[in-house]
Order: C-alpha cells, then sequence, then structure tokens
C-alpha cells in the first residue's frame, strides 16, 4: 500500500504523468496482441498466405527498430513532450489508418509506421516516466508503465474475442485510436521534464516543474543533482562501447538481448490463437480468451520477480525464469508429440505448457530485461549501452515474427518448440557463465567488473 498512499499524496502534476504513463503503456500492449486476434479474420478476408501473415506480424517490429533507434535522438532535439505527444498522435493516426485499409500493401504501410510509433514509445515514455515523476514514485511509476503494457495485451485479445463473432478486425485495429485520443489531451496539459529544460539551459522552467512536482521538496537541491548528472553524462558516443574497457560490458547485453526475444516469447503473443489451434482448440473463447488468462499468469509472474529479485538476487531470478521456460518447451514437445488428437489431460498440458512459458519469461527475462544494461556502463555510456541492447532485442523479435508460422508449419509444434528448448538452453548456458551476480554492489563496483575484463577486484571479492 506505500505506493498507493505516496501515489494519492502526489501532487496533481504527478497524477497526470501517471495517468499518461500508464494509458501510453495500456497503447502500447494492446498494439502488440490485437494482432493476433485480428489475423483470424484477416486471413479469411484477404485470403493471406502463412508468409502474408508472418509479413503483417514483422512489419510493425520492422518498424519498431527504425523509431528505436531514432528516439533518443528525437526526444533530445524538441524535448520529451513534444516527442510524448507524437507518441500519442502516432498511435491514434496509425491505428485508425490500420482499421480502415483496404488492401494488403496499405495495410503493412499503416502498420509500419504504427511500429515507428511504437518503437520511438519504448525509447521516449520510460524516459518521460523517470524525469517526470516525483521522486518518491519514480520507481513504482516505470513499474505500472511495465504492468500496464501487460494490462494492454491481455486487453487486446479480450476486445478480439469480444469482436470475433463478427470478424471485424478493422475495429480490432482501430479501436486503439480513443484511448489514443485520451492520453494526447493529458499529455498537453504537462510541461515537459526538468532534465530536458537543463539540457536546453532553461534553468528557471527546470526549478518551476520541480517544485509543482513535489512542493515539499527542496528544488533547488534537485535541480543542482540534475545539473551534476547531465554534466556527467555529456561525451558518450557510440564507438565507445565497442572499444576497451567497455566491449565486454556491451557483447554482454547485446547477447542477453538478443536471448531475450530469439528464445520466442512474441511467437506466444503475436500468434497465441494459432498455438492454440494446432492444439486442438476451438471457438473464439479458446483460441482469445485463453491467451488472455495465459498473459493474467505472466502479470502474477511480474509482480513476483519484483518482491523477489532484490531478495535473491539477478542471477537466480534469470536462471529461474529461463529454467521454467526449458522446463515449458519440454512440456510443449511432448503434448505436440503426442498427436493432434490431443483431448483431455494432454490439452491442458497444452495450456499448463504455455503458461509456463510466459510465467517464466516474465519472471526472468521480462522483469530483469534493462537491469544489466542501466548498472553495466558508466552515465555518459547508459543510453547507449541501452539502446544497442534495444537494437538486438527488436532484431530478434524480428525474426521469431517472420518465421515462426513457417517453422509451426514446417517442423510441426514439436520441432518447433525443440528449436525454442535448445535457444532456452543456450540462453541458460550463457547467463550462468557470463552473468555477474551484482545484488547490493554499488555501481562504481559494477563498471569496475565490466572494466577490469570480467573479474571483480579484490577489495570487491572480499565483500
Amino acid at each position: 500500500m506505500g505506493f498507493v498512499d505516496d501515489l494519492r499524496g502526489s501532487s496533481r502534476l504527478g497524477l497526470l504523468v501517471a495517468a499518461s504513463a500508464a494509458t501510453v503503456g495500456v497503447i502500447y500492449g494492446y498494439d502488440q496482441s490485437n494482432i493476433a486476434g485480428a489475423l483470424l479474420p484477416l486471413t479469411t478476408e484477404f485470403g493471406l498466405t502463412t508468409h502474408d501473415q508472418e509479413l503483417v506480424a514483422t512489419t510493425v517490429v520492422v518498424g519498431q527498430i527504425v523509431g528505436a533507434l531514432g528516439g533518443g535522438a528525437l526526444a533530445d532535439r524538441i524535448g520529451r513532450k513534444p516527442a510524448m505527444l507524437a507518441v500519442a498522435l502516432g498511435f491514434g493516426l496509425f491505428s485508425l489508418l490500420s482499421g480502415v485499409a483496404f488492401s494488403i500493401p496499405v495495410l503493412l504501410a499503416a502498420r509500419f509506421l504504427l511500429g515507428v510509433t511504437v518503437g520511438v514509445s519504448i525509447v521516449v515514455a520510460p524516459v518521460f516516466v523517470a524525469e517526470s515523476a516525483p521522486v518518491k514514485v519514480r520507481g513504482a511509476l516505470l513499474v505500472l508503465y511495465q504492468l500496464a503494457t501487460v494490462v494492454g495485451i491481455i486487453a487486446g485479445y479480450l476486445v478480439a474475442w469480444a469482436l470475433a463473432g463478427a470478424g471485424n478486425w478493422r475495429l480490432m485495429l482501430g479501436i486503439a485510436a480513443v484511448p489514443a485520443a485520451l492520453v494526447a489531451l493529458m499529455i498537453l496539459r504537462l510541461p515537459d521534464t526538468a532534465r530536458w529544460y537543463v539540457l536546453r539551459g532553461r534553468t528557471a522552467d527546470a526549478r518551476r516543474v520541480l517544485a509543482r512536482l513535489d512542493p515539499a521538496a527542496d528544488a533547488d537541491a534537485e535541480l543542482a543533482e540534475i545539473t551534476a548528472a547531465v554534466t556527467e553524462e555529456k561525451g558518450g558516443r557510440l564507438a565507445e562501447i565497442f572499444r576497451q574497457p567497455w566491449r565486454r560490458a556491451t557483447v554482454f547485453v547485446v547477447v542477453l538481448g538478443f536471448f531475450i526475444q530469439i528464445t520466442g516469447i512474441n511467437a506466444i503473443v503475436y500468434y497465441s490463437p494459432r498455438i492454440f489451434a494446432s492444439m486442438g482448440f476451438a471457438g473464439d473463447a479458446a483460441l482469445l480468451g485463453l491467451p488472455a488468462l495465459v498473459q493474467v499468469f505472466g502479470l502474477a509472474a511480474v509482480l513476483t520477480s519484483l518482491v523477489t529479485v532484490d531478495r535473491f538476487g539477478r542471477r537466480p531470478t534469470l536462471l529461474t525464469g529461463i529454467g521454467i521456460m526449458v522446463v515449458a518447451n519440454a512440456l510443449l514437445i511432448v503434448v505436440f508429440l503426442a498427436g493432434s488428437s490431443f483431448g483431455g489431460i494432454l490439452t491442458v498440458l497444452g495450456f499448463v505448457g504455455l503458461v509456463l512459458f510466459t510465467v517464466g519469461f516474465t519472471f526472468g527475462f521480462g522483469s530483469l530485461v534493462w537491469v544489466y544494461a542501466g548498472e553495466a556502463f558508466p552515465a555518459r555510456l547508459r543510453a547507449t549501452g541501452a539502446s544497442a541492447m534495444l537494437t538486438a532485442d527488436l532484431v530478434a523479435n524480428a525474426i521469431v515474427a517472420a518465421v515462426f508460422l513457417t517453422m509451426l508449419n514446417g517442423l510441426g509444434g514439436a520441432g518447433t518448440f525443440a528449436v525454442f528448448g535448445v535457444l532456452a538452453l543456450a540462453a541458460m548456458l550463457f547467463v550462468y557463465r557470463q552473468a555477474p551476480e551484482t545484488k547490493g554492489r554499488r555501481l562504481e563496483e559494477i563498471q569496475g567488473y565490466w572494466a577490469n575484463d570480467g573479474r571483480w577486484s579484490d577489495a570487491d571479492v572480499s565483500r
């Protein structure tokens, strides 16, 4: 209840930031999952082949890569608030364009542009929240954004289920314009962040924003901290993360980012109805309701991880999550090998397998996705390192979206999840061999570990 009490005690500006962040998170999550339901009637109406379906799903991810690569520069150039407003307007406009598309090329163009918007939001929204939120609820609001994203994924399946009887894929895709319009109106009422004002030398505006966010805080002291941090972060360049002493840290976060997606989580998000159909499930309740239920379990796993990660540490959390994914893949292989007419206990086990897959991911990878990138680099390189990890993450996501249905048709469910199982085992080995335990260590110690070629100093080891 501490977060709720702190939020209730926040200023009006703090509450608007929280509401805006949550709404953007819901829209982002909704736009991830709504295609799963829309593909069913889309395939019938346009006669989509397997390749066409993969292309519709993948186009958004390609757009995300483009948007993510330019999102940070956009936010620095025009400001956090204008970038967030552009995200909200883009969500609305391109969702509507997707809903009224009269041909597949138009739909692909709309979804690419929607993906660019999503990519920008992935970068800008967490920055906007981190820089705008009151100090006492800043971490909680970042968690709230992640939780809102999962809620949006669940909503995408439930809306698709509600509209499945009429086969109304246009409304499934276009309805995201409604919350997008609402969040645009909320953002118009917000100032830019104090940090961006400092970057532009507008210290009076920065002090005014800090005083509005938390009238009880010392605005001048916070302003001095922000100014010092901005000065420290200047000078970071992309090439520097690929040179010593940071090359090892870069390789680690890039490979970790790639493993996060190549192990297949978004195959579950994008194609759950197809997976359930291949197990023998039928009917809208099963094909769209069960994927939503799977994500509810995933939401519970996120909450559990938030409680346990600082108690058990990074490595145990990651290894446990990946281990659950390995077990899930093994279970799904058994279910698919048992044949297409499952029935009874095997049908239940198929659902359990997908739940375990999602729970394992959200408990491990999903909860710790940005922790190592945030800890491994000094302040001037932190955003650059996170961007490198995000790019690897999105490239792997695009690969999975582009080939999953082909794999499912060509290798069958058993072969497909065998591939994901091998990748999960490789990810587990990589984490076991390369990931340091950073719980309770200062950032300077962690950065010293990477700068020292993956070894703790004698003083750190003796702690």
